[in-house]
């Protein structure tokens, strides 16, 4: 599925191994120190090849990864990314950095499929920015579904990044080690609900949705 936002971001998705995990690539309009090619790759999951070709078709190349969360399903193609650019910065929310080397942190060890990923290069805290070209995105703490959970919001093109916080009609589950549900709820409430209701909202796995469809019909925020 290919999105194309406001101030000239484009958004192309992919569902990702076997839990569907939704890989963003995002390109931005050229500007000082960005090219038309440039791009950030999110949440490269297991059995990246999908994502490999479009990288390839498209002749784009990775500026940057960044991670939503470090649980295995969202950072299984890290390392083929790496491999192919190895140039592209792997940012990581700092609270989940611990996870990507250890299969038992990022719980696919529980589930019989290790993985792991290289080693983080940048680590995020909330409320920094990142800059795409033009573009600004803002680091959310999503915190709860995992222990460093975070979304990315770029108000110019009125997207936020959700991670598995929040999904259209549900929020991210809690039931996992380091998982906290209350703390995710108030995150939900005090990061996400707090946007414009004209923002789109694009999870780690499902649909995507907007700020205002979340606030008046998702049963977990009817607080």
């Amino acid at each position: 599925m290919i999105l194309r936002a406001g101030a000239g971001l484009t958004i192309r998705t992919l569902p990702l191994g076997q839990a569907m995990a939704n890989c963003y690539v995002l390109t931005a309009p050229a500007a000082a120190g960005w090219a038309a090619d440039d791009c950030w790759v999110v949440d490269p999951g297991e059995a990246p090849q999908d994502l490999l070709d479009l990288l390839e078709a498209n002749k784009l190349n990775v500026r940057r990864i960044v991670l939503t969360h470090g649980h295995g399903d969202h950072i299984g193609g890290c390392g083929e990314v790496k491999a192919l650019f190895p140039r592209a910065l792997l940012t990581v929310p700092a609270a989940d950095a611990n996870m990507l080397e250890s299969p038992m942190a990022n719980l696919s060890g529980f589930f019989g499929m290790p993985i792991t990923a290289p080693p983080a290069q940048e680590l995020l805290q909330p409320d920094q920015t990142l800059s795409m070209g033009e573009l600004s995105w803002r680091v959310l703490d999503l915190a709860g579904h995992s222990p460093g959970g975070s979304g990315y919001y770029c108000k110019q093109a009125e997207v936020a990044l959700t991670g598995d916080a929040l999904f259209a009609g549900s929020v991210g589950r809690t039931d996992l080690p380091g998982g906290d549900h209350q703390r995710l709820l108030a995150n939900i409430q005090r990061h996400l609900l707090s946007l414009p209701d004209a923002t789109r909202i694009l999870p780690g796995h499902g649909p995507p949705s907007t700020i205002g469809a979340q606030r008046r019909d998702n049963p977990f925020l009817q607080f």
